[in-house]
Parts: structure tokens; sequence; C-alpha cells
């Protein structure tokens, strides 16, 4: 017998009710194909219903009948090499595939949209999570079908931007951390328009690292005038490894014009204001060290060296180093 836990068995009826889920339980039940668990505790509801339960196999399906059904019944988008020669695997499967096929038998015109990747996973299988979370990649792998044919796109959490104004060309600038985004927003809002003799239309708060993988969906979370080629987009991060660390993994994965570039008079400002301190914050521990020299191309060789000394000493200059009272040149 193969032990199952009640949610597992729930997930064949998702939407139903409670009352419509506790007749199914106890159907199975009646038939002799579950048995509860001893122990295993009840959900808490009304009727009550066991949290785990054997499950009592019936005799499996001859391979005859399921090679027949493979050879007779697929979709011949659906390859059944891999089943044919993996039998028992195609039982275990079986369900989820039976619904892959029938989707593609009676839906795929659907497939001329694109949707999000839980948004398509539930219209196939009726589970949200099937491909993120579950075995819906391994079964598309099995059946030969790219992920890319089900025409779907990935999300990402979205940025959060301020927008000082929307005229075409402009100069939006990434910022690494929330307070520094807060400082320059205000003083946009006071009524300025440059910030180190920079005017600035955009400002967008990048949280860390979060950054890299939203702007992978810019094109799809992005306002129109945000993706105009003319546009030139700045980064500006806390002077350490991690900082610039973020900056060359968001120009790599960059695409089209307006690659990001740094800050160049925000990062000297960091400098020059950093020498004023006694002892600089020490880096923080594992950072990953191993800069591709990208972002130093930026800056003049007097500078690149000053950075790199920081760097050495295990020392950093966050962003916070400046305030709104820094921010005029």
């Amino acid at each position: 017998m193969k032990r199952i836990t009640l949610e597992e068995l729930l997930g064949n009826c998702p939407n139903a009710s409670y009352q419509q889920q506790y007749a199914y339980i106890m159907e199975l039940l009646e038939k002799g194909k579950l048995k509860p668990v001893k122990n295993a505790g009840t959900n808490g509801k009304t009727p009550r219903l066991c949290l785990s339960y054997w499950m009592v196999e019936e005799q499996e399906e001859s391979q005859d009948a399921l090679a027949e059904e493979l050879n007779y019944c697929m979709e011949p988008l659906i390859s059944i090499e891999y089943y044919l020669s993996h039998l028992d695997q195609y039982q275990e499967d079986r369900s989820w595939v039976q619904r892959l096929n029938d989707y593609l038998k009676e839906n795929r015109s659907l497939l001329k949209e694109p949707i999000s990747v839980n948004e398509r996973s539930f219209e196939i299988w009726g589970r949200e999570k099937f491909l993120t979370k579950e075995q819906g990649r391994k079964i598309l792998k099995r059946c030969k079908i790219e992920m890319g044919f089900l025409n779907m796109y990935e999300t990402a959490e979205p940025f959060a931007y301020y927008t000082h104004t929307r005229k075409i060309p402009q100069n939006m600038l990434i910022l690494e951390n929330k307070d520094t985004f807060f400082s320059m927003r205000k003083f946009l809002l006071e009524g300025n328009h440059q910030i180190f003799g920079m005017e600035i239309g955009t400002l967008i708060y990048g949280g860390g690292k979060r950054i890299v993988k939203s702007f992978r969906d810019f094109d799809l979370s992005a306002e129109p005038y945000m993706k105009e080629k003319e546009n030139q987009i700045y980064y500006f991060g806390d002077l350490d490894y991690e900082g610039i660390g973020i900056y060359e993994s968001l120009a790599r994965q960059w695409k089209g014009n307006g690659r990001p570039i740094p800050f160049v008079t925000a990062y000297e400002a960091m400098i020059e204001k950093g020498k004023k301190i006694d002892s600089l914050p020490k880096t923080k521990e594992f950072q990953n060290q191993n800069l591709k020299g990208e972002f130093f191309s930026y800056f003049s060789n007097e500078t690149v060296e000053k950075m790199q000394e920081i760097l050495k000493k295990g020392e950093y200059i966050p962003q916070e180093i400046l305030s709104i009272l820094d921010y005029l040149v």
C-alpha cells in the first residue's frame, strides 16, 4: 500500500466545496480504495477527515493496454518514445499526460496568446504551480515538448519607481537601496530636476539583487515612455563587491539600446565624502569578489585606484553616506 496525504487526494478536486471533497473521500473509503492511517490526526473541520491514508493499489493495468493507449490515443505533438520504453513511469504520470493530451486536442488554439507560466499551468493541469514547483517540467521533457511551445512568460516582482517626467529622451536612475530612493524622490518633488548635475526623469528602486530579475521582464512591466530607445539608464549602488556585482549582472543581461551605465558623479561624490570618515565600515562576509571589470571601465584611472584601495582593505562605502544635502553641485 502507498501512503498519501489528504492534501494530495484533494488535489484531484481543488475547486470543489468542502462537502463535495468530504463526499469524494468517503466514496473512496467505502470502495476500499483508501484506509485511514492510525494516529495521523484530523483536519479539524466538520465533518472531520483524516490527514493521511493508505492507498490500496489496484491491479496494475496491463503493459499491452498502456502501450496501445500511447500508440493510438496520443496527439502527434506528444512524443511517446520515452514512455513506451518506461511503461511503469507512464502509469505513474498517466493522469498528467492525459490532461496535456486533452488540452492539445481541444484547446491548442489558446497557445496563440502568451500568458504567464502559472496561468498556463492551471489552464492545462488545474494546478498553478505544476510547472514551477511540481513535476510539470519533467512531464514536458518526457513528452519532448519545449517550454517555449506553451507560449508562456516568466513573471518577476514588479519594480517600484517614481516618474518625475515622461518626456523623451530622459535619464532614468536605478538605485540599490530604499533610503537613497526616497531621499532622491523627495529632492525631485521639492522642485529640483538635477541630481549631481544630471537631469533625472525617473527613479527606479532596485531593492538589491532583486532588480536583476525584475529587469528581465522590463519590456512587460515598464511604462511605454521608459522603453524608448533614446533614454539612458544609470545605476547607483553601494561601493562594495555586491553593489558592483549587481551592476555588472544587470549590464550583462541587458538587451537593446540604453544599456545601464554607472552614475559616475554620484560614485565620485561618495569617495570624496568617504575621505572625511575616520573608519569606513567593513565589507560584509562572503561577498562574491569575482568582478568582470566592466564597472571600472567608466571611471578615470585615479578614481579606479581609490575604489580598489577601499575594496582591498575590506571596506566599503554605502549609498547612505550621501544625503539630500549633497545632491546639489
